[in-house]
């Protein structure tokens, strides 16, 4: 087997100390890091402590810049793990998202997104001694040296396949096999395991092994849910996989399930979701999307979301979900 490429990771940790004196910064004003090293290429992070969107405030904000000579075998780089985290361990790291750009020429930059809003920052628990951490994880994909020598590969190399992991434990949902509970919603039922969904949901968990009357229950009833959703909630769970988009490209199933991922605590379902809605969001669907975003924290995507409605606004104001919105915004 040939491979042509290889992706290279690396993460760097970012700590800005005295928080409440960036209040007086100007909007937009940048905080740089040191050049650092990913992939064998420098990069600077520039942290915005106080960027203001529309609609969403003032937010903590983050931008990638590809430093010195622009190599010819640099592809694409992803920043994969933009997000807030706890030092001291005892938070998990905040929502992440994942944004890829295509870097052109040195100095090309990359607009990270907003990362929480300043007001939500201080009551996150992320902001201890009046400073905060932000965690940037690059991924740089690299094209292998043509003229480098072929490694050729032990014999066993290519005899070894793949684990199947997500594909056996999808045929243990699809079949039931060794299950020990059944979870009903919207008249439906589905046998499932609970070490793995508590495996994957800290709520599954305090269900299943915690002190909650679910603990020893075989028939765990979910209200508020359509049984799709459900299913396709079992299914990422069991196969680390969406299911395929449907005719309108999966939005709505992608808004019911981060809603349903929301609830039961599985980050990387959420993501999933979340990344499936910034790349298809239009017209039609950015008010309702927008909602979704507000509700569940999902600031990246809203923050897409603002910046389709300010260059599409009489469109916008024309579509049913509109009125959800703006009913939305009244009651909060």
């Amino acid at each position: 087997m040939e491979t042509l490429t290889e992706v290279v990771r690396s993460s760097k940790q970012i700590k800005i100390q005295g928080f409440s004196l960036t209040y007086s910064m100007s909007d937009g004003e940048v905080l740089r890091s040191r050049v650092c090293n990913a992939g064998g290429y420098k990069w600077e992070v520039h942290v915005l402590p106080k960027k203001y969107f529309e609609f969403l405030g003032n937010c903590i904000t983050l931008n990638l810049y590809f430093r010195g000579e622009m190599p010819r075998d640099i592809s694409n780089v992803k920043a994969t793990g933009y997000r807030l985290i706890d030092p001291s361990g005892k938070l998990k790291p905040s929502q992440g998202y994942s944004v890829s750009h295509h870097f052109k020429r040195s100095g090309d930059s990359h607009y990270g997104g907003a990362l929480m809003r300043r007001d939500l920052l201080q009551t996150s628990g992320y902001l201890k001694d009046d400073a905060f951490v932000v965690e940037c994880t690059l991924a740089v994909l690299r094209e292998l040296d043509k003229n480098a020598t072929t490694h050729c590969p032990h014999p066993a190399d290519d005899l070894v396949p793949s684990s199947g992991l997500h594909h056996h434990l999808g045929e243990l949902l699809h079949k039931g096999t060794g299950s020990d509970v059944t979870l009903v919603t919207a008249g439906e039922s589905f046998a499932a395991h609970k070490a793995i969904l508590a495996s994957r949901s800290p709520v599954f968990m305090a269900e299943f092994f915690g002190h909650m009357k679910e603990k020893r229950s075989q028939r765990v009833e979910i209200k508020d849910m359509d049984a799709a959703i459900l299913g396709a909630m079992l299914h990422f769970i069991y196969t680390d996989s969406a299911p395929e988009p449907e005719d309108d490209g999966g939005v709505a199933t992608a808004q019911h399930l981060l809603a349903a991922a929301d609830r039961y605590g599985i980050d990387r379902v959420k993501l999933a979701c979340e990344d499936r809605l910034h790349d298809g969001v239009s017209v039609d669907t950015v008010a309702t999307t927008l909602a979704l975003a507000e509700q569940h924290g999902c600031y990246r995507l809203k923050a897409k979301c603002v910046e389709l409605i300010a260059a599409n606004l009489e469109a916008v104001m024309a579509t049913d979900g509109y009125n959800h919105l703006t009913a939305l915004q009244h009651v909060s």
